[in-house]
């Protein structure tokens, strides 16, 4: 067995970025910037107010209340023609280009109106309520870095500034399948030695939560022929591939004899548990090698596999820096027991919260079977138990964070 350390620079050292593209920013979200994005305008373009109010001389308001004669009305989208004179003021409303001569504007709620009048009630200080041009964002200035995954808050800066789009790592599609004559898919009656097939719904989810493209290939039947027409689509039309079972020493299953006869192949088995056994390597396409992640059959060790070593690595291809989920170092309401002595890494699905005293507390969901997955819908992570003793109730524990 390798521990798990050595698996993953197995992985991620033989993956790399994907070439950048020109993405519409109304389809990168959450993906990752390729350079950084310098603004070509100033933000806001022009001097405007930010309330609705009267644009005045705030210098004229400091013995408050003070009458001054209303000469026009602004709106947002309107063109400042006339300039403030010496006791005037003029009616505007937010996002307004403040009139030139304007140092301050009085909210509406601080004045009474009394015909072609206006009654300031308080006194304004220089530049209230005005947004100067450029205060937000001047030109040239950078307003994403490289390196960036893309938030709802960076596509509208990014609109903000007149970008269409920016040069991002593209996300991936990739395809999902799973082999065996005994998965059933269609909800019918199982038979003697027939399973629900539940790893691709699964698999499927946790690459959409990735922000990958999943293409479900769905379950190919035990024949040499059907299964090498799979991988052979999905290597000519996905960026990468994850395949379900027949990762096992010892196994005999098709799927493991055809990546060997197909592609290349790296067979391993993990110091871990659950999710000893895992494959990588690269299968031919048109385009070039892709990636290829062999997963274990059993649910809960295919769960942890994508979680350990496929998700870091299709991360990576997207751009990211931060491959791996948040560790946070949480305190343990009950004991987290392992089996003492068989030098594994112990991976335990457990459930909890952020207390009053802002730390994480978390028990274990359950029984820890690699065939349990119920107990996994109710997760927040995975604690990580090193080789040793078992982790007495208030000690704490590192947890890999799901949410």
């Amino acid at each position: 067995m390798i521990p798990l350390a050595d698996a993953q620079a197995r992985v991620l050292d033989r993956l790399h970025a994907a070439t950048p593209v020109a993405v519409p920013i109304d389809e990168a979200l959450h993906l990752v910037t390729a350079s950084p994005v310098l603004s070509g305008e100033q933000v806001p373009p022009f001097d405007n107010s930010s309330v609705d109010g009267y644009a005045l001389h705030a210098e004229e308001t400091i013995a408050a209340p003070v009458r001054l004669r209303v000469v026009g009305t602004l709106a947002a989208g309107a063109e400042a023609t006339h300039p403030i004179g010496p006791g005037e003021a003029i009616r505007i409303m937010t996002g307004a280009p403040v009139p030139e001569g304007t140092t301050g504007v009085v909210m509406v709620e601080d004045v009474e109106v009394d015909g072609d009048e206006v009654l300031v009630k308080v006194s304004v200080r220089e530049g209230e309520s005005v947004r100067r041009a450029g205060s937000d964002i001047l030109v040239g200035a950078e307003v994403v870095p490289a390196a960036t995954r893309l938030t709802p808050a960076h596509l509208g800066v990014l609109a903000s500034i007149g970008h269409a789009e920016v040069q991002a790592h593209p996300r991936l599609t990739v395809g999902v399948l799973s082999t065996g004559d005994e998965l059933v898919t269609d909800g019918s009656a199982l038979g003697p030695g027939q399973v629900r097939e539940a790893n691709l719904d699964l698999l499927v989810g946790l690459l959409h939560e990735a922000d990958c493209i999943p293409v479900n290939y769905g379950v190919v039947p035990d024949d040499e022929t059907v299964i090498t027409e799979a991988l052979t689509e999905a290597a000519a039309h996905c960026d990468a591939l994850i395949t379900s079972g027949g990762v096992s020493m010892g196994d005999f299953d098709l799927i493991k004899v055809l990546l060997d006869k197909l592609g290349e192949m790296d067979w391993m088995q993990i110091a871990i548990r659950p999710a000893k056994p895992f494959a990588f390597g690269f299968l031919p396409g048109p385009r070039g090698k892709v990636p290829v992640f062999g997963l274990p059959g059993n649910p809960v060790s295919s769960l942890v596999s994508f979680e350990l070593l496929a998700r870091p690595g299709l991360r990576k291809m997207m751009g990211h820096r931060e491959l791996f989920r948040p560790r946070i170092l949480a305190i343990a309401e009950d004991r987290l027991a392992r089996p003492r002595g068989d030098a594994k890494l112990h991976l335990i699905r457990v459930r909890g919260g952020f207390a009053g005293d802002g730390r994480l507390h978390v028990s274990a969901t359950g029984e820890q079977g690699s065939h349990q997955l119920a107990n996994s819908a109710a997760a927040v992570g995975l604690a990580v138990v090193e080789d040793g003793p078992d982790v007495e109730p208030g000690g704490e524990v590192p947890v890999l964070f799901f949410h």
